[in-house]
């Protein structure tokens, strides 16, 4: 099934660096920012996101120097930024649960999450699985370019958006033994978990679908892109590549540019317009932006969401190699440059791990 986007504000998402993008990633504010954009199923560039998506932020590497600086990796909360995640500028105030964690943090989940019990029984699962914190943003308004401006408020994942934290809960369940699978207890250079998870719902509007930065993933509970457990999930794995992205200096925008730029190059008409039959075999997945093209090579989209499409491809066709299911149109088996790509992000974030079976 081919997922669709409706082209919309650039990229909120603060882990992604420049310009517009669409549906998922970026802080408001931030140079990135999950956009406007919304796929009627699967990722994100947003995940996204990705969730629908995300540009990479900041600068690239700085000065070469004799000592590698260490990549930056998900903290460990503690309780009173498990507090302030959870309370936020809610009317609420955090009890009195103390200062040592785990205790204090399952303390303030559990008052948080008082009014219903499954939703604080996932919540619970969640932080004591993967360390991570499903809290709220904050409430805050930033301009949303044609679409005006959109104004977000906090929503607990309670009562009928309960779902969402539900499959949020098994997204990284899944990220989890999908990992585990991988690695075969090898380390690589990609982090998941522990994330601040911060919940909102958009005032009358479906967008943007998340946004991330800084080890941090905001979903919108009324996002146009979390229809299904498996939407989610995708999404949410699209957004986290963003901020690995990020924690290797940018990656896609050195290792990839070039790519990019020329298929951009050679697949576009008279007009710089990008011609879709064209980019058609070298497209990571079948996201397509409503009235564009795919959401890899559309305009105002950057590098950081074609390599974060080329992520989401690797979890993709894992997840059937690893279930020893049939692996259809691997992309590493398609025409130039895409086994050129497929190589070098398998190089960098997954340790050279390619359990794909080999081209025929």
């Amino acid at each position: 099934m081919v997922r669709v986007l409706a082209m919309g504000l650039g990229l909120l998402l603060a882990g992604c660096s420049s310009s517009a993008a669409q549906d998922v990633t970026a802080a408001p504010g931030s140079a990135a920012a999950s956009g406007d954009s919304t796929k009627a199923s699967g990722v994100s560039s947003g995940v996204g996101t990705a969730a629908a998506t995300a540009a990479p932020l900041g600068s690239g590497p700085g000065p070469a120097s004799s000592a590698v600086a260490p990549r930056p990796t998900p903290k460990v909360l503690t309780p009173g930024r498990a507090a302030k995640l959870l309370f936020g500028n809610a009317d609420l105030s955090p009890p009195a649960c103390g200062d040592e964690a785990p205790a204090a943090i399952r303390c303030l989940i559990e008052a948080r999450y008082a009014s219903d019990d499954l939703a604080k029984q996932a919540a619970l699962r969640l932080y004591d699985e993967t360390g991570s914190v499903a809290g709220v943003e904050v409430e805050q308004s930033f301009d949303g370019g044609w679409r005006g401006e959109i104004h977000i408020v906090p929503e607990l994942p309670v009562g009928p958006h309960r779902r969402h934290l539900l499959w949020t809960e098994a997204a990284f369940e899944d990220f989890g033994r999908f990992f585990a699978e991988l690695t075969q207890g090898a380390s690589v250079p990609y982090d998941h978990e522990p994330l601040e998870l911060l919940f909102f719902r958009s005032v009358n509007r479906t967008t943007p679908s998340a946004y991330a930065s800084g080890w941090r993933v905001a979903y919108n509970v009324s996002g146009s892109l979390h229809g299904s457990a498996d939407a989610v999930r995708e999404t949410l794995f699209h957004e986290i590549f963003h901020l690995n992205d990020r924690a290797h200096d940018n990656w896609s925008e050195s290792a990839l540019t070039e790519i990019h730029a020329d298929l951009l190059s050679r697949c576009s008409d008279k007009q710089r317009r990008p011609v879709t039959a064209c980019l058609r075999p070298f497209a990571p997945s079948d996201t397509m932006v409503r009235n564009g093209t795919f959401y890899a090579f559309q305009p105002g989209n950057g590098v950081w969401e074609y390599a974060a499409e080329l992520a989401l491809r690797y979890y993709r066709e894992h997840r059937l190699a690893l279930a020893q299911k049939p692996v259809p149109k691997r992309f590493k088996c398609g025409p130039e440059p895409n086994p050129e790509a497929w190589r070098k992000l398998v190089d960098e974030f997954f340790g050279g791990i390619d359990r794909v079976p080999p081209c025929d």
